[in-house]
C-alpha cells in the first residue's frame, strides 16, 4: 500500500541533514530565570518573560479569584455568548493604556495581526512589509490578496520608492515591527509615519516585544517615540511582557467596530477564560503603578549586553533585551547551544529560515528577574565556549 505521507520522513531527514531539526524542550516547572530541563535547573535566556510577571503573586491571585466567580472557561465565541465583563473590561484598560479609544483581544497576537490585515485588505489594495517583520505579519499579508512589496529592513528609502504608485491602488498599508524578533533592533517609526503621512497609507506596528518594554510603563514603541495618534494600528500581545496568554489590537473604535464583525480569527474563536482576563487587567494595574520591573529589565540588558560586547561577540544592531550572538553557520549556532545548555545555559540557537541562511545564532533574551549572578555566570560560559568553538 502506497504511503501518501512518505515526504514527511524525506523533509524531517532534510532538516536533520540541515541541523534545523529540534526537539521540543520540556518544562519540569514554572517559567522562571532558571527552569527545570532534564531534572536540571538552568539559566533560561530563551523566554519572552520579561518582567517575571507569569508568576507574580498579583497576577496569581487574580486568576485563582476570576476562576472561582466564573468558572475555568467563556463557552462560546465573542460574537455569540463569550463576552463577559472581564473581556470587555480588559479592551478599556489596554486602549487606555495604549492611548487609544479602543482595543479588541485576540487568542493570540498571531491571529491579531492576521485578523486585521486580511479585514482591512484585499485585492486592489497595497501592503509594504518590512523584510524582517514577524511570520504573523507574513501570512497575514498573503492571506489578504493584496499586492505585497517587502521592502529591505529598515531601508526607508525603498519604502518610499514602492509607494511611488500608491495612487494606483484603492488602500495601502504600511506594516512593520516595533522591536524586531530576531535581532532586537527598532523599527524608524517617525519615518515611517511620515511616508504614511505623504501617501495616504495606513500603519499598522506590530509591539509584541515592545510592549511591557518601551515607552512611559512600558507602553510601547508609539509612546517610545511620542508619535500617539499618528499611528493608525497597535498590535500587541499578553503572552511576553504582560506575563499571561492572548494578543490584541489598539485601535479607533470604529476599527474595532468592524473587526468585530469581519476578523476571522476574532469571530471564529472561543473567547479567553475568565483567568486569562483577569491576570492582564493585574499586569496593567502593575506597570500602571510605576514598578520597577522595567528598569530592572533594562540594568540586566545593559549589563549582559555589554559583556557579550566585550568579549568580541556579533551581536548586531541589537536596541534592546532580545540579544542575538550571530555566528554565521547554522551547525556552529546550534552546537553554542547545545555546548552552552551542557553548561547550564538554555538559550536556543536559530538557523534559517527563521533568520538569514548566513546569519545563524544563538538568541538570548534577558529579563528582569535574572540575578546578576546568573547573567555573570551565562556571560563566562559564552566566553569559555566561545572561545573553544573560534567564534572570539
Amino acid at each position: 500500500m502506497k504511503n501518501a505521507l512518505a515526504f514527511v520522513s524525506e523533509e524531517i531527514e532534510k532538516l536533520k541533514a540541515q541541523h534545523l531539526f529540534r526537539p521540543l524542550v520540556v518544562l519540569e516547572g514554572e517559567q522562571g530565570p532558571r527552569v527545570q530541563i532534564g531534572g536540571r535547573s538552568v539559566i533560561n535566556l530563551s523566554s519572552n518573560n520579561y518582567l517575571g510577571l507569569n508568576t507574580h503573586p498579583a497576577l496569581r491571585e487574580a486568576a485563582i479569584e476570576a476562576t472561582r466567580r466564573f468558572g475555568v472557561g467563556s463557552g462560546a465565541v465573542r460574537v455569540i455568548a463569550g463576552t463577559m465583563t472581564l473581556h470587555e473590561e480588559l479592551e478599556r484598560r489596554l486602549a487606555a493604556f495604549k492611548g487609544t479609544e479602543a482595543a479588541l483581544v485576540f487568542q493570540s497576537g498571531f491571529s491579531a495581526n492576521v485578523g486585521v490585515i486580511t479585514s482591512l485588505l484585499g485585492e486592489g489594495d497595497l501592503i509594504l512589509s518590512d523584510a524582517f517583520n514577524h511570520a504573523s505579519i507574513i501570512d497575514g499579508c498573503r492571506l489578504s490578496r493584496a499586492k505585497v512589496r517587502v521592502y529591505p529592513h529598515k531601508d526607508m528609502a525603498k519604502l518610499k520608492e514602492a509607494l511611488a504608485d500608491r495612487a494606483s491602488f484603492r488602500r495601502a498599508l504600511i506594516a512593520t515591527d516595533g522591536i524586531f524578533s530576531m535581532d532586537g533592533d527598532l523599527a524608524p517609526l517617525p519615518q515611517i509615519v511620515e511616508l504614511a503621512n505623504a501617501h495616504e497609507a495606513i500603519v499598522l506596528v506590530d509591539d509584541a516585544h515592545a510592549s511591557g518594554v518601551l515607552g512611559k510603563c512600558g507602553r510601547g514603541s508609539v509612546d517610545h517615540f511620542g508619535l500617539h495618534g499618528q499611528v493608525d494600528i497597535q498590535v500587541g500581545t499578553l503572552s511576553k511582557a504582560m506575563g499571561v496568554v492572548g494578543g490584541y489590537v489598539a485601535c479607533s473604535q470604529e476599527v474595532r467596530d468592524f473587526l468585530i464583525h469581519r476578523a476571522r480569527p476574532f469571530v471564529f474563536t472561543t473567547s479567553h477564560p475568565p483567568a486569562v482576563c483577569a491576570a492582564c487587567i493585574a499586569a496593567i494595574d502593575l506597570l500602571e503603578s510605576g514598578t520597577d520591573l522595567i528598569g530592572r529589565l533594562w540594568e540586566n540588558t545593559a549589563y549582559f549586553k555589554g559583556e557579550l560586547e566585550k568579549l568580541g561577540f556579533n551581536t548586531g544592531q541589537s536596541q534592546s533585551p532580545i540579544t542575538p550572538v550571530i555566528v554565521g553557520e547554522t551547525a556552529k549556532a546550534m552546537e553554542l547551544s547545545d555546548r552552552l545548555f551542557a553548561a547550564g545555559v538554555f538559550a536556543q540557537g536559530i538557523g534559517h529560515p527563521l533568520v538569514p541562511a548566513d546569519q545563524a545564532r544563538v538568541r538570548t533574551i534577558v529579563t528582569a528577574a535574572h540575578s546578576k549572578e546568573d547573567l555573570q555566570k551565562a556571560a563566562e560560559a559564552f566566553r569559555r565556549i566561545g572561545t573553544e568553538l573560534r567564534i572570539i
